[in-house]
């Protein structure tokens, strides 16, 4: 990669970083593109030089963040950690994405309200890849005996729902810390598994 296409790269990360930004701040609804811009301090022609619209400037924040996370948990399997332990820190990578990136997240969670057919298409199968991943850990932990469950995709849909929730009560002003909820959390959602 060229020295200008790293910094381009740089840029559009920049912008998405921003973009998500306002988007939790405002709502996807109520953020624009010169919202985005201003976050920015650049002009919106500037902003339509990196990205054609505003569907496309969330699609390619959804990619970003859900990107990093499947990085995150990927990490896992190179690391010598039991079934148990690897969950464990999975759940905690996707209760941070959910706390943190909450309202970009929560989009994503509705494609077919906001994505045109093409993106919506790669936005489930971005989905399906994320959530394959956390399969993939409870398949290992029944195989090595440590999960005790039937259902494996019903116990992982039950575990992600039951994190997705914590995005509509969780508050950085309430009893517990971010850090504390991504603890408790995991340490009862395990049990699902056992």
């Amino acid at each position: 990669m060229s020295l200008r296409e790293k910094k381009a790269a740089r840029k559009k990360e920049e912008i998405l970083r921003s973009a998500s930004l306002v988007i939790a701040r405002n709502g996807y609804q109520n953020a624009t593109m010169e919202d985005i811009a201003a976050e920015l301090l650049m002009t919106k022609g500037s902003l339509y030089y990196y990205f054609k619209n505003k569907e496309e400037l969330l699609y390619k924040c959804h990619e970003l963040i859900l990107s990093g996370a499947m990085e995150r948990i990927e990490e896992l399997f190179s690391e010598n950690l039991s079934s148990k332990e690897k969950m464990q820190k999975a759940l905690k990578i996707h209760l941070d994405l959910v706390i943190r990136e909450k309202e970009v997240f929560n989009l994503i969670g509705r494609p077919e309200q906001l994505f045109s057919e093409g993106n919506i298409e790669k936005v489930l199968q971005k989905r399906d890849e994320y959530a394959s991943l956390f399969d993939k850990i409870i398949d290992e932990g029944v195989a090595g005996g440590e999960f005790l469950i039937d259902q494996k995709k019903m116990a992982r849909m039950m575990i992600l729902g039951a994190a997705n929730w914590v995005q509509v009560w969780y508050s950085p002003e309430g009893k517990y810390e971010k850090e504390k909820v991504e603890e408790i959390y995991a340490e009862y959602l395990l049990k699902i598994l056992m």
